[in-house]
C-alpha cells in the first residue's frame, strides 16, 4: 500500500514596509548632516578651551619641515586663529561638508584623505619657521573634490554640484595664490590638490560601478 505524497507547503512572501519619509530623513542626517556637524562642534570645543585656559594650542598646527610638526597633519584643522577665524571657516566647512556626503556617501574617507594628503603637503612647501591652522585647507578640499567627482563620474547630480560649487564658491579660488602673508595659501592650494586627487579616484569608481 503506498500512501499519497505530502503536499509542500509554500511561505507565503511578507512584504517588507517601504521606509517613512521621517526614517528616511533621519537616515539621511545620520550620514550626511551629522558628522560635519560633529567635526565644527570639535572645533569650537577646542577654541573655547584654547581661549579660557588658555593652552596655546595653535602652536600644534603644521610646522613645515620640522619632524615634530607632522602631529599638524592631523591637529590643523582644529585648531583656529581667533573666532573670527574659526566663524569663516565654520559655515563652508558644514556646507561643502555636506554636500560632499550627499553626492558620494564617503564623508569620511574624503575627509581623511583631503587632511592627509593636503597636511603632508602644506608640511612639505610651507614658509620656513611659519605655523598652519585652520579647517580652511580641508574647504577648499571638499570644493575641489565636488568639482572633481562630479567630472569623473559623470553623472548628473553630483554634475550640477559641481556646478552650484563653481558658481558660490568661485571666488576661493584667489586664497591659493601668494597674495597675503598671514594667509596659508600653501595649505589652500594643497588641500584644493589633495581633494582633487581624491575626487578623481572616487569618481572613477563610481563611474565604473554604474
Amino acid at each position: 500500500m503506498t500512501t499519497p505524497p505530502t503536499p509542500r507547503t509554500r511561505r507565503a512572501a511578507v512584504p517588507v514596509p517601504e521606509p517613512t519619509l521621517r526614517e528616511e530623513l533621519r537616515r539621511h542626517t545620520a550620514r550626511v548632516v551629522l558628522p560635519p556637524m560633529l567635526l565644527v562642534a570639535l572645533m569650537w570645543v577646542v577654541e573655547i578651551v584654547d581661549v579660557i585656559l588658555p593652552l596655546r594650542l595653535d602652536a600644534f598646527g603644521i610646522r613645515p619641515r620640522q619632524l615634530d610638526g607632522l602631529w599638524g597633519v592631523v591637529t590643523a584643522p582644529f585648531l583656529h586663529v581667533g573666532f573670527a577665524h574659526l566663524i569663516a571657516n565654520s559655515g563652508a566647512f558644514l556646507v561643502l561638508g555636506v554636500l560632499v556626503g550627499l553626492v558620494s556617501g564617503r564623508f569620511w574617507t574624503v575627509f581623511a584623505g583631503v587632511t592627509v594628503l593636503g597636511g603632508l603637503g602644506t608640511w612639505l612647501i610651507g614658509g620656513s619657521g611659519s605655523v598652519h591652522v585652520g579647517a580652511s585647507g580641508v574647504v577648499y578640499g571638499f570644493a575641489a573634490f565636488l568639482l572633481a567627482y562630479g567630472l569623473a563620474a559623470r553623472r548628473l547630480g553630483p554634475a550640477v554640484v559641481a556646478l552650484v560649487v563653481v558658481l558660490v564658491y568661485g571666488g576661493l579660488a584667489a586664497g591659493v595664490l601668494p597674495l597675503n602673508p598671514f594667509v596659508s595659501w600653501q595649505g589652500h592650494l594643497c588641500g584644493a590638490l589633495a581633494g582633487a586627487v581624491v575626487g578623481l579616484v572616487l569618481g572613477r569608481r563610481t563611474r565604473e560601478r554604474t
